[in-house]
């Protein structure tokens, strides 16, 4: 089993730390490119409309400065550097050592920067969103696309994919749909459903602790995931297609 998340658009910078070696993040064939993405983004953070041109507002101007020296910039490990509802909800400091250890090797963070990292590799907190266009690069979740569906193949054959991306982050790889369970968050009233956005982040980040933190094997089957899910929401599987993934919808009380 491997658990896809997008990264919190805030990060955590880490203070007194050495820099990133790029050379010892997760998945190595996408150095090229994340340098190509690091000097654009470089360049544009330096231009007098940063901020415009990154899609933020002066608040976050610390932010775009600090993707002006990145290879300098103090790295701590991807779940300390990621902050967020998500991340809050998965509460990877308070997990036991084993359970951080499945973490390491079970998530997977898509990113605008790195691409696809893993939660024990060391970086820097930035700022850049995957719905951007770079200049010499172009929008990010199409520059990604075909190098992660190459990356990742070797990481993901055989695995259940448990699909906690927000929208924005699933454009930039499209993995099998058939080893694939995107999860959709509902809160249901009187029989209607409605669609949520920050409740979906807590509790996919609480589905993936419920997934690291139970007892027994994890799930190998879209069917095993629903029973799992089951262990502490109403949650429903529909099945997928060739073309679609299989959903995983979890129904909240309204």
């Amino acid at each position: 089993m491997l658990i896809l998340l997008p990264p919190s658009e805030g990060k955590t910078p880490a203070v007194g730390a050495d820099a990133a070696d790029w050379s010892a993040l997760s998945f190595p064939a996408l150095n090229s490119s994340r340098a190509r993405v690091l000097e654009a983004l470089g360049t544009v953070s330096a231009h007098e409309d940063a901020l415009a041109l990154l899609g933020v507002g002066a608040s976050l101007s610390a932010d775009v400065e600090r993707n002006t020296r990145l290879h300098a910039e103090p790295a701590a490990p991807a779940h300390q550097v990621y902050s967020g509802v998500l991340f809050d909800a998965l509460g990877y400091d308070s997990l036991t050592p084993a359970q951080r250890k499945k973490a390491d090797a079970s998530v997977l963070v898509v990113s605008a920067l790195w691409g696809a990292i893993r939660f024990a590799d060391r970086v820097p907190a930035y700022r850049l969103s995957m719905g951007i266009s770079l200049p010499d690069v172009g929008r990010l979740a199409s520059f990604w696309k075909p190098q992660l569906g190459d990356a990742l193949a070797a990481a993901t054959t055989g695995e259940l994919l448990v699909d906690c991306r927000s929208s924005t982050y699933a454009a930039a790889w499209t993995p099998p749909p058939e080893q694939t369970v995107a999860v959709n968050v509902f809160t249901e009233t009187a029989g209607v459903r409605k669609v949520v956005s920050h409740f979906a982040k807590h509790t996919r980040g609480e589905l993936a602790r419920h997934l690291l933190s139970r007892r027994g094997k994890a799930p190998q089957t879209p069917a095993q995931l629903q029973r799992a899910a089951a262990e502490k929401w109403a949650a429903e599987l529909v099945e997928g297609t060739a073309r679609k993934p299989h959903t995983l919808n979890i129904i909240l009380p309204g």
